[in-house]
């Protein structure tokens, strides 16, 4: 063997021969099989080979050091000159003319070509007239995939003439060295037994994440500098074997350094994971999940119960239970919105604190996680770029990959594994759903991702809060789940029966059960599917913890948002109609929420109240507004002033405390992201689902009689008043200025909806489940007078073919399921024809940018603020974190359509280009304007962006 040949050079005092680097990478697979996969993993992966788990193990550790076999080639040699010019023109390295150039020539590619004979000579099994049936195939494509990408399958002419296809691989002599390391490999990690059967592709998957960690972690510079061979080292059986002894005693350090071990559920009972009696829904569950498990092992679990119900600690708990039947190593807590993803955070750390033992290394996964407070301490430098594979919207509810950040606390995730593409791998993790979605997107490292969820508790809050295009990847990786045989959890406030069976049944076919359920939950309630067996449990029905009577009244207004609040209302107009429904917290305290559709109708309506209301204006938090145009430190401060004056009381004096005037002008991110507490729910028109989640904010907690203003009693009958815009003399259409924000016959059927439960209310939880399956149910227009149903059939009809358009597009870009791979693991990296980059997203159509104002002062420097105290950072790369940080304070999240088109902006630092957060911010170069009160405004595509006390805005120009 030619120890000459270099596996590793950059970092390195000398160049790192690579059969070293082969031996160090099998090694680490070895504690990653024993540490990282549980029991049941290994009985499956040993018994899909046809091997015991001892011979399985071992074949594991052989592919894990074959990775890099195709690094015995000339142009991965010749990347290094004067290593390569020790080799270069001896007789047995002899290569094509321009073999040694070939740009386009990967190593990987190498290792996939290379491997699929060698695995032949040996007598892997066969797959006759179709290769990639081949087990001997199969392995050099999972081992070829080990860069994110699997490689096509090959033909049967390429393999006969492996080198003639692929000049790359060299002649006879670089063919020789891969045999003679693949030999000295198979030897010294003793997988002499063949394998009788491939993998499933869900078991692939899991392979090939073990392939990828191991080869992260043994390539690490620091572990191999102390391990660099000493000068006139030959290579020979002996000094191998005494490398192996070597690696194999550092492989237990870098696996225990990365904390890539496993929690352990070992609490058992409610009333051990949580200081306090549970509520109806969680005893229920406390008490028949167990049993339920027992007897037909771990599956998915739908928990479904109005906001406010306790779902997340019941989750924790039946995630506990159902890691404890799967022998899981961990759980990933999956959320729509970083805002959710934040506020969940904490409190999974607390249970883990609390609940778990073993390694509990936590991470937060979104694209600004690293700045999060809570999380972080404070390192001396931002990374200088981020994961590689984020294509999602940077918008309020989406995000980009996993960046690193500081060193870990005792729960919080350590920095190996907080680098890009690795937060999945932790134990345990919380973040958006969009981190576990790109695992079922044709981009780079899926299938690491999916490797990262195989072999933990998946759990997904607000399930229902997701369009066509995102459930259809929910419920392929749902399928992917059920593969693996992982348990879900799924939560969800107001999901109909037929999403919830959506979901469901991909689960139990990933797991191998085709036939559909006829799931119908039970409001408040949960249900379970088994995995093994495929059985469905009759749901449960649970009592509610807070009966009550949700009062709706609805008012048909005309759409006079646009008007200058200088003007007097219309009559008639939604103006008057706010007016009115705020008066009585105005005239008697309380609070209320105001809840817009639009940005900018949050903003006229915030500045309409402050004419109507100067004295409640003026008094301190009196008005609030809300909403996600605001720079970073901006929104923060005034979601924890919302926190503080509107959410849960913590003290017998704050429940009894009557709360003074107070009203809060908002959008859609109070749905979902913040626990708050109104007297009063004013809401503009939306889809009941959207409905019911805002009117769970009226009178939230118990505040008793005292806390509660006169008007706002009983404390058991919160009042929701709903403004139905009136256009073009017709109630329930949405008024131009909403675009495409709702479905017109969502809004439609609501409104029909709302005015039969005008009379008796909404009976919280009693009628939720039913009027959520009815707005939705194809009878909904019997009993109608011929021309609504006429309108609402039509409006049904274009909703019917977007949704499908939608589906069938995510059909086309998301990757198969496991049962349609069929021995091909290329169709998991190969995108279809026509899949653009856009189209690799979590989020179909999220258009968003993001704005810097950089304000131009009287003497022409530029600031952050309009006050002219923070100066526009400049430093130079790598980007300081603190200055990363002041500038990712004070950006703002835009339509994307904002920052197209030629406008006045700064030309960022040059630095800004390398690193990932930074390098698509827009900044937009604010003047003064002339009027009042003063704004600071930028021209830019014909409009004006001005930013003011109410957010970035844009107006005509």
């Amino acid at each position: 063997m030619d120890c000459r040949l270099w596996g590793k050079e950059k970092g390195l005092s000398r160049a790192y021969p690579v059969v070293c680097h082969l031996l160090d990478t099998a090694a680490v697979f070895l504690v990653l099989w024993d540490e990282l996969l549980g029991a049941q993993m290994r009985g499956r992966l040993a018994g899909a080979l046809g091997l015991d788990v001892a011979e399985a193990r071992a074949a594991g550790a052989f592919w894990a050091g074959l990775h890099d076999l195709g690094k015995i080639t000339p142009p991965f040699q010749a990347q290094v000159p004067a290593e390569f010019a020790r080799i270069k023109g001896e007789p047995e390295y002899l290569f094509a003319p321009g073999a040694d150039a070939l740009r386009a020539f990967r190593h990987e590619m190498g290792t996939h070509w290379a491997l699929a004979g060698l695995f032949d000579e040996v007598g892997y099994p066969g797959g006759g007239r179709i290769p990639r049936r081949a087990v001997s195939h199969q392995v050099a494509q999972m081992l070829g995939g080990h860069h994110g990408w699997y490689g096509a399958p090959l033909k049967p002419k390429e393999l006969a003439a492996a080198s003639a296809y692929q000049p790359g691989l060299g002649e006879d002599g670089w063919e020789e060295q891969r045999r003679r390391h693949f030999v000295q490999l198979r030897r010294i990690t003793g997988a002499a037994a063949v394998p009788k059967a491939g993998l499933p592709a869900e078991l692939a998957v899991v392979v090939t994440g073990l392939v990828v960690v191991s080869d992260w972690l043994a390539s690490q510079t620091h572990a191999i500098e102390p391990r660099l061979p000493a000068p006139g080292w030959r290579a020979t059986p002996a000094e191998l074997d005494a490398h192996w002894e070597g690696a194999s005693k550092v492989a237990g350090q870098l696996v225990a350094e990365a904390r890539l071990g496993r929690a352990r559920f070992e609490t058992v009972g409610f009333a051990s994971m949580f200081p306090f009696t549970p509520n109806p829904l969680q005893a229920d569950l406390a008490e028949h999940l167990p049993t339920l498990v027992a007897e037909h092992g771990p599956g998915l679990v739908l928990v479904t119960a109005p906001t406010g119900d306790g779902k997340t600690e019941a989750a924790l708990f039946a995630a506990a239970e159902l890691g404890r039947a799967a022998d899981a190593r961990g759980f990933y807590f999956a959320l729509p919105t970083m805002a959710t993803a934040n506020g969940m955070y904490p409190r999974v750390a607390q249970f883990a604190e609390r609940a778990l033992s073993g390694d509990r290394a936590l991470t937060l996964l979104h694209s600004t996680a690293w700045l999060n407070a809570a999380y972080n301490s404070e390192p001396t430098a931002a990374p200088e770029d981020g994961d590689g594979d984020a294509r999602n919207a940077p918008h309020d509810a989406a995000d980009n990959g996993e960046l690193s950040a500081g060193p870990a606390t005792a729960v919080a995730a350590g920095e190996w594994l907080r680098g890009a593409k690795r937060g999945l791998l932790a134990p345990l993790g919380t973040g958006t759903i969009d981190q576990a979605l790109t695992a079922v997107l044709p981009v780079s490292y899926s299938a690491l991702r999916l490797f990262g969820l195989s072999d933990k508790v998946f759990v997904v809050d607000e399930a229902h809060a997701y369009g066509p295009w995102m459930h259809k990847l929910l419920t392929r990786l749902l399928e992917w789940l059920g593969a693996f045989r992982a348990p879900v959890v799924l939560l969800s406030a107001t999901l109909t029966g037929r999403t919830a069976a959506s979901l469901v049944d991909a689960y139990r076919r990933g797991a191998g059960f085709q036939g559909a359920t006829a799931v119908e939950p039970r409001y408040p309630g949960w249900l379970f599917a088994a995995a093994a067996g495929g059985e469905v449990a009759a749901p449960r029905a649970t009592a509610g913890e807070r009966t009550r009577t949700v009062e709706i009244e609805t008012r048909p207004v005309a759409w006079d948002v646009a008007d200058a609040p200088e003007s007097g209302p219309r009559p008639g107009g939604r103006r008057a109609a706010l007016r009115e429904a705020l008066a009585p917290v105005v005239q008697d305290g309380g609070t209320a929420l105001v809840c817009c559709t639009t940005v900018a109708e949050a903003q006229r309506t915030y500045r309409d109240l402050r004419a109507a209301f100067p004295d409640l204006a003026k008094a301190d938090g009196g008005l609030r507004l809300l909403h996600s145009h605001f720079p970073a430190r901006d929104r923060q401060r005034i979601t924890d002033a919302c926190e503080a004056a509107y959410g849960k009381p913590r003290t017998p004096q704050d429940i009894a405390a009557p709360r003074p005037a107070s009203v809060l002008v908002a959008t859609q991110v109070v749905e979902q992201s913040l626990d708050l507490d109104f007297d009063l729910v004013v809401s503009d028109l939306a889809p009941l689902a959207q409905l019911l989640q805002r009117a769970g904010r009226a009178r939230r907690h118990a505040r008793g009689r005292s806390g509660r203003p006169a008007w706002a009693r009983p404390e058991d009958h919160p009042r929701l008043v709903v403004l139905e815009p009136v256009e073009d003399g017709q109630a329930g259409r949405p008024p131009r200025s909403w675009g495409s924000v709702y479905d017109p016959g969502l809004l439609r059927r609501t409104a029909l909806l709302l005015d039969d439960c005008a009379a008796a209310g909404i009976a919280v939880p009693t009628d939720v489940q039913r009027l959520v399956d009815l707005v939705y149910a194809p009878d909904f227009v019997d009993g109608l007078d011929e021309a609504a149903a006429r309108e609402i059939r039509r409006m049904d009809a274009e909703r019917l073919a977007e949704q499908t358009a939608e589906e069938h597009l995510a059909e086309i870009v998301d990757i198969c399921g496991p049962a349609d791979v069929d021995g091909n693991l290329y169709l998991l990296s190969r995108a279809e024809p026509g899949v653009t980059e856009e189209l690799l997203t979590t989020r179909l159509g999220a258009d968003t940018g993001r704005a810097l104002c950089v304000y131009e002062q009287h003497d022409g420097s530029l600031t952050l603020d309009p006050q002219g105290a923070v100066p526009l950072p400049r430093s130079a790369a790598p980007v300081p974190r603190r200055d990363v940080v002041r500038v990712m304070e004070h950006v703002a999240p835009v339509p994307g359509k904002w920052l197209r088109g030629e406008g006045d902006t700064v030309a960022p630092p040059a630095a800004w280009a390398k690193q990932a957060l930074l390098r698509d911010v827009v900044l937009l170069r604010m003047r003064p304007s002339s009027g009042e009160p003063l704004t600071w405004e930028c021209p830019f595509g014909g409009w004006i962006i001005a930013s003011s006390p109410e957010g970035l805005e844009r107006k005509a120009g």
